[in-house]
């Protein structure tokens, strides 16, 4: 046994994208802010290293803003630290994470109620106004 048999040696993995990616997210929230369109990453079509996507959600962080919602299976939309920046998180039925998305948007369209449900709550409210 050598004195080098005894150090130590620790190897991690990096595809290298971090940083490309906090680019783009970092071009895209300008977009927003300038008025433009949002952007969805899907993190599940980026060739991340093992540990990157946890680096990459310390380096964003937590923001004041979550929502949950249960639709074939619990969604829950996190906001960054970074306003306009949202992890969005789908889980089956059984817990398993089976999307992620990082969205740069004012507000995620998952969110903004849809005309055909709109249209469905003013019947039902012109109902209940009908009874009282």
């Amino acid at each position: 046994m050598s004195a080098l048999d005894t150090i130590s040696v620790r190897v991690e993995a990096s595809s290298g994208n971090v940083r490309p990616l906090l680019h783009e997210i970092r071009h895209a929230l300008q977009r927003v802010a300038d008025g433009g369109i949002g952007t969805t990453i899907d993190l599940g079509s980026l060739p991340l290293a093992p540990g990157e996507e946890k680096r990459i959600e310390e380096l964003l962080g937590s923001g004041e803003l979550r929502a949950e919602l249960d639709a074939l299976g619990p969604t829950v939309l996190q906001e960054t630290r970074y306003a306009g920046v949202w992890f969005v998180t789908h889980r089956n039925t059984e817990q398993e994470v089976v999307a992620r998305f990082i969205e740069v948007t004012r507000v995620p369209e998952l969110l903004l109620a849809q005309e055909v449900d709109m249209q469905r709550a003013v019947h039902e409210l012109e109902k209940q106004l009908e009874v009282n």
